[in-house]
């Protein structure tokens, strides 16, 4: 009878540790989905975040030929009213 008990608890805790290891599985399965996505989102947005520099710098730029431009004709102004 203890013999019958014995194999009968060792088929128990083989089954639990069946459970646990296709959980573990399961959750690894999920961890690696999720993330090749957050790479994937990682990726999208290094790039969007260079477009966004490159316009930026683009913006920089056109801001400092506005002012140059705007800064000659105030000092053509000041030509004009100093005549």
């Amino acid at each position: 009878m203890e013999a019958a008990q014995a194999v009968q608890a060792s088929a128990d805790a083989l089954a639990i540790l069946e459970e646990r290891i296709t959980r573990a599985i399961q959750a690894l399965n999920t961890l690696r989905s999720e993330n090749e996505q957050l790479e994937k989102d990682n990726s999208e947005l290094k790039q969007r975040v260079q477009q966004l520099s490159e316009e930026v710098e683009g913006l920089r730029g056109e801001r400092k030929q506005v002012k140059t431009r705007i800064e000659k004709l105030l000092s053509q102004l000041d030509l004009l009213s100093a005549s």
